[in-house]
């Protein structure tokens, strides 16, 4: 099992646009990929499924690769199973994982994964590729089957991660804050990604791409900062 997974921390970054702060990694990810099956189930901000896609559709003809939207497939684990990579963006993750289910695809997507065909993600879609979808920063809005997410890497992610401002004079909980929050119930590591930070897996090597960074967390251990480069093959 040689399990291919690119994650982002986000679609965009200021300055930039859609996919482009990470445009070499998604070239290199993607090499001899041709056909991309999109999965637009997260809907940011309300967007529908045709004009999420045709977002990501504009974007990756750039790289002559064609998209097709899952949702405008009449059989969605076949698609699935007809898929030469797969790329879930991002939005809102209980949205995202509810339409997982309702579509039946959850085990046809790790199953492909395992088969070597490339997974990306970006947010929301890196969320649910981690082992459950309970550090995420999105509002519960609507209610999954369950919080299990695909776990294709045995961790948790926390994109968009922020770390506390010094001098701020917000009171509310911080990200870190949070995320300690969780591991008093649960002991599985929480990698958080900083804006135009990937993580790249290929089978048993897992590394952090990218400009910014991120934490990990572990319970009882304190936060470990990991710069741009870091070999994390030990958390696979």
């Amino acid at each position: 099992m040689i399990r291919r997974v690119l994650l982002l921390s986000t679609s965009k970054v200021y300055g930039s646009g859609y996919l482009g702060y990470c445009d070499a990694e998604i070239r290199a990810f993607l090499e001899g990929v041709r056909r991309l099956l999109f999965v637009p189930f997260a809907r940011p901000g309300g967007m529908s499924h045709d004009e999420y896609t045709s977002v990501a559709r504009e974007r990756f003809a750039e790289i002559d690769i064609s998209v097709m939207g899952l949702h405008a497939s009449p059989d969605a684990r076949r698609a699935v199973r007809e898929a030469e990579a797969i790329f879930i963006g991002g939005g809102n993750t209980f949205v995202l994982l509810r339409d997982l289910h309702a579509a039946g695809v959850l085990e046809e997507i790790r199953q492909r994964v395992d088969s070597g065909i490339p997974y990306m993600g970006a947010s929301a879609g890196s969320n649910v590729a981690g082992l459950s979808i309970c550090t995420t920063n999105d509002m519960p809005i609507v209610y999954p089957p369950s919080f299990d997410a695909l776990g294709l890497v045995p961790f948790n992610i926390n994109p968009h991660y922020i770390d506390p401002e010094a001098g701020s004079k917000h009171m509310g909980e911080t990200r870190e804050t949070r995320i300690n929050e969780f591991h008093v119930f649960n002991d599985v590591p929480v990698i958080g990604i900083r804006e135009g930070a990937v993580l790249h897996r290929e089978g048993g090597s897992l590394r952090l791409a990218g400009s910014s960074g991120g934490i990990l967390f572990r319970p009882g251990v304190e936060a470990e900062e990991l710069a741009p480069g870091a070999v994390l093959d030990s958390l696979l």
